[in-house]
């Protein structure tokens, strides 16, 4: 029985994904939000559940991808699509395309897969990641969408912001940049320092800008990343 465990919640992420994909096509951002969240959590505890009971399979592998590309990918390209296509202003010289950019979005989904597709196959990536994990990339787009789509009709240039976005994140997550790892290594400060940084950027994006400091948060993880893989390996263990 104790098998099947980490794969119900995994197929929780799965179906809060599917909820996430509703709520954006019916312009509920907030609640975008919300399920993302919740299907980011129950993709945290499926592998610490497979740890614990060590129930480790082939199956729950490609079911956790599987999942992942329609919580982390899909979702999230919805939310920017819709933003694109119904709450955003155009103007010349892409007023005359408007129809076909926001389109544009689903360039995450795909490079979200590839993302998924290199890291089953990468062992490096047991402690740290290679390139921004499509976890991280989500939280980016559904809190990047709830905080600007209410202002997109009136700001041209978040046109071409979001455009510039979401080529150089999807671009970030099949990168061979060092990210590291949300997991803490011990109780202690020594060794998770970077973590701790990120927790204490993340709590004052959010007392500041509220949900949107999670998008905040997460190029502060990309920036801290790109920082620390440039430092000596004595400043950072």
């Amino acid at each position: 029985m104790k098998k099947h465990i980490p794969n119900f919640i995994t197929s929780m992420n799965l179906f809060l994904g599917c909820i996430a994909i509703v709520m954006a096509f019916e312009g509920a951002f907030i609640w975008v939000v919300f399920w993302v969240i919740a299907a980011a959590i129950f993709d945290f505890f499926d592998g610490m559940s497979a740890r614990l009971l060590n129930a480790y399979s082939k199956i729950g592998k490609e079911l956790d991808s599987l999942a992942d590309v329609v919580s982390f990918g899909v979702a999230p390209a919805v939310a920017v699509f819709i933003m694109l296509r119904s709450y955003t202003i155009y103007v010349e010289p892409l007023s005359s395309i408007q129809y076909y950019i926001p389109y544009l979005a689903f360039i995450i989904p795909v490079f979200s897969a590839l993302r998924l597709a290199k890291f089953n196959i990468d062992e490096r990536q047991s402690s740290t990641f290679m390139g921004l994990p499509t976890p991280a990339n989500a939280l980016f787009w559904v809190s990047y969408v709830y905080g600007v789509y209410n202002i997109s009709a009136t700001n041209s240039l978040l046109l071409y912001v979001t455009i510039i976005l979401i080529i150089a994140l999807s671009l970030l997550m099949v990168s061979e940049i060092p990210m590291f790892s949300f997991k803490l290594k011990s109780l202690q400060l020594k060794g998770n320092e970077l973590p701790l940084i990120l927790i204490i950027c993340a709590i004052a994006f959010m007392v500041i800008w509220g949900v949107s400091g999670l998008a905040w948060t997460v190029l502060a993880y990309i920036l801290i990343s790109i920082v620390s893989s440039k430092l000596p390996k004595k400043f950072v263990k």
